[in-house]
């Protein structure tokens, strides 16, 4: 007989000073749970001086010689499997950039993240930190990643995000109208914290890596966010025997033009938010993303586009599954994937 663990995952174990402490769900039954690191590539690394480095203060120097043989380029994956199991395939959580796989787990204000949503429905979860990310690790910067790491600061992703209203709108206070995203200060600098550096040029050791978490898990269904777009668009390209469904949150990026024939088989949802009509940046990006499902859709490939406003859900931030309807946006994309027939 398995061996089953009773795990009671509470809604709102550490709540957002001042947020309202919801009723505990039913627990959940969890099968399994685990983690396991996917991918890398071995590199070496020469002509580096050696150093004298002291780890400790009150240690010993020790003598450090930086050239030779690295391993990097490996992610970081965690999986929980439920019981009982619904889903079809593993559903594979990819977040975007500057962030981890928290991104799916818990919002900032403390309630329970996709990750929870989901798993709540059956479906096998697996939620990954793509290369240099998180629990990653890190590398030999820059002779290895091939360029320098990019931080934000705390006002970037209020304005750019589709939080705030404009330009200086962090300083001001100044929230979209009607915007779901939890933007007490409590909940932002929470939001704040789970904010890493990331790389603009490492795309290719992370995309290596996703299509080996995929050669790992079997075929599966990928959720991607932003930056991920890309990995989603093009992993489902290069493995499309891998990819069992497409689910895309406001991607920032597409795949290859050149391949689109072989999204066939797989059939793909994206998502896109609120405020995006006025925003400088989200017209092209959104643009983008649904000429490149044109040319899939025209390629035999099935694409729906789903604009939530035109839904009558608003006030979506580009943080769609940390925005306080962010359970009503879950449940549209779990319909989509009960008929597709990838649950049961």
């Amino acid at each position: 007989m398995r061996n089953l663990l009773r795990a009671a995952l509470f809604a709102a174990p550490f709540l957002a000073a001042g947020a309202v402490k919801a009723q505990a769900p039913e627990p959940l039954t969890l099968e399994r749970f685990g983690s396991f690191h996917v991918g890398g590539r071995e590199v070496v690394v020469s002509g580096q001086p050696v150093r004298e480095v002291l780890f400790t203060p009150g240690g010993v120097p020790a003598r450090v010689d930086p050239n030779g043989t690295y391993l990097m380029g490996s992610m970081y994956a965690q999986y929980f499997v439920p019981r009982p199991l619904r889903g079809s395939a593993p559903l594979l959580m990819w977040h975007g950039g500057g962030l981890t796989g928290v991104t799916w787990e818990t919002t900032p204000d403390g309630r329970e993240g996709w990750q929870h949503y989901f798993l709540r429905r059956g479906w096998h979860v697996v939620v990954s930190d793509a290369v240099e990310r998180g629990r990653a690790g890190w590398s030999q910067i820059p002779e290895q990643t091939g360029g320098q790491a990019l931080t934000l600061t705390v006002d970037n992703p209020f304005e750019r995000f589709r939080i705030g209203n404009g330009q200086g709108s962090y300083q001001r206070g100044d929230l979209l109208p009607g915007n779901q995203f939890p933007a007490d200060r409590e909940s932002y600098m929470n939001f704040m914290r789970q904010v890493v550096p990331r790389f603009t040029t490492t795309d290719a050791l992370t995309l290596e890596s996703y299509i080996a978490l995929l050669e790992r898990t079997g075929p599966s269904v990928v959720m991607v966010h932003s930056q991920a777009g890309q990995f989603g668009w093009r992993a489902a390209q290069a493995r499309p025997d891998l990819v069992r469904a497409l689910v895309l949150i406001e991607p920032a990026a597409v795949g290859d033009p050149a391949r689109v024939e072989a999204l066939r088989n797989v059939p793909v949802l994206m998502v896109y938010g609120d405020y995006i009509a006025q925003d400088a940046r989200w017209p092209t990006i959104r643009g983008n993303g649904v000429r490149f499902a044109e040319a899939v859709r025209a390629a035999g490939g099935s694409v729906d586009v789903v604009d939530l406003p035109e839904r009558g859900i608003r006030g979506n931030s580009h943080m769609i599954m940390m925005d306080r309807n962010s359970d009503e946006v879950a449940k549209l994309v779990q319909d989509w994937l009960a008929a597709r027939g990838l649950w049961r």
